[in-house]
């Protein structure tokens, strides 16, 4: 059973699924997970739809 990993921290959820903190973003055909802590932190970058490349 794989759990829901954060795509820039690497932080690991407990379960197989993200906790409802967490952010779901869909970049190049893919589907990548972002912690509380880390969406907090990039919160402008995320709703201005910028690639997380360039944060």
């Amino acid at each position: 059973m794989a759990s829901a990993t954060c795509a820039l921290c690497g932080l690991r959820a407990e379960s197989e699924e993200a906790p409802l903190t967490w952010v779901t973003s869909f970049e190049d055909g893919r589907k990548l997970l972002y912690c509380d802590r880390c969406a907090r932190e990039n919160v402008r970058n995320i709703e201005g739809k910028l690639d997380s490349v360039y944060w």
